[in-house]
């Protein structure tokens, strides 16, 4: 859509449904990757606790931006995305997932201007984070941590899975690179085979030429595996790296609900000593006193029931997570190795079926 800088990806979202809440049995929307993009935030901010299902990167290299691999690889991301909102449990019950399958443009646009700037986006957790580290690296007091066996084993777990994660999809994308050399040099290959059988001649030409055929025929094959291998092993390796990042931010939100719920709860304490010395020593503050400790103290469960809740949460989807990504893995790698035996079986009868013309032009 659009010419010039201004051109920009739209995508055409169909959705199915039976559920009453929606209007109607079908809808069809034109949506923009900042529309999924403002459907993530709102989530996130609403629903504390929960994995949300991550978006493919934002940014892209002008040059591959309106490519055809990229546009598919974009679109198979936000598909994914938009699938696993509408099959969690509790996600698919969010007006603003209703709002983004259903609304027209212009009500989609009012949705997305109505900002109430409570919203934080990734770059807010970084930079949160980053005053953090400056707060230690200064001197300042480091923010007290959950320290739980629970907790620190999710976190060495998500750490652990992160690092392995990123390695498998790096030589995945290296595989895929190695598998489009190997076939441009087939492809390369073919055509110098058969110039050259044409320039010896008689029966040289012949098996040569069939050589060269081979050679370009493989190519193709080669190059069709970098395409699977793309979309179907080293795609769904990325995802789930994307995924891990889900992971930590809502990590990050419940670090800053234990944070509050850990302040207010020390801070409670201390006015509940103050106060038993106040009745006695200061009695006509005592009353003012109290009204202030009340709030203090509903303050407190608050946050304390707002971290408890996040826990609870976090456990279910971690649960979830872990069934997830074994079917999914496990469906990539099954994708991979079938892929790979179907290319070798081919490259094999291919070598295997010119065998006897070579060795009766060698022997003769």
């Amino acid at each position: 859509m659009g010419t010039g800088v201004q051109s920009y990806i739209s995508y055409r979202v169909i959705t199915k449904t039976n559920l009453p809440e929606f209007e109607g049995a079908e809808k069809i929307v034109i949506r923009r990757y900042s529309d999924f993009e403002w459907l993530h935030d709102r989530l996130a901010e609403k629903y504390k606790g929960i994995f949300i299902p991550p978006l493919p990167e934002k940014n892209a290299v002008e040059k591959f931006r309106f490519s055809k691999e990229f546009i598919e690889l974009r679109r198979q991301a936000l598909d994914l995305f938009i699938n696993r909102l509408a099959s969690h449990p509790e996600l698919k019950q969010s007006e603003d997932l209703r709002t983004f399958l259903q609304a027209d443009e212009e009500k989609m646009d009012r949705a997305r201007s109505y900002e109430t700037g409570i919203f934080k986006k990734p770059g807010d957790f970084i930079q949160m984070f980053k005053s953090k580290v400056s707060d230690v690296v200064l001197g300042k007091e480091k923010p007290v941590e959950e320290s739980t066996p629970e907790y620190e084993k999710l976190k060495h777990y998500i750490f652990e899975l992160e690092n392995h994660l990123a390695e498998a999809q790096k030589q995945a994308f290296r595989l895929v690179k190695r598998h489009r050399e190997l076939g441009q040099s087939l492809a390369d290959f073919g055509k110098a085979i058969k110039l050259l059988g044409a320039c010896e001649g008689d029966s040289l030409e012949k098996v040569f030429s069939e050589v060269g055929s081979k050679s370009e025929m493989l190519s193709i094959k080669l190059q069709r595996e970098a395409d699977n291998l793309l979309f179907n092993f080293e795609e769904p390796l990325k995802d789930y790296v994307r995924a891990v990042q889900s992971i930590k931010a809502t990590m990050l939100d419940r670090a800053n609900a234990f944070r509050q719920h850990f302040d207010l709860d020390q801070e409670r304490k201390y006015k509940e000593l103050n106060l038993e010395k106040m009745k006695f020593m200061n009695p006509e503050k005592f009353s003012e006193s109290e009204t202030e400790f009340s709030e203090l103290k509903a303050a407190s469960e608050e946050a304390t029931k707002r971290y408890e809740h996040i826990v609870s949460v976090m456990n279910d989807e971690l649960a979830r997570f872990q069934e997830q990504k074994t079917a999914d893995i496990g469906l990539a790698f099954h994708e991979f190795a079938k892929g790979q035996a179907k290319l070798a079986k081919d490259i094999a009868d291919a070598w295997r079926s010119i065998l006897p013309k070579l060795e009766a032009c060698s022997s003769s």
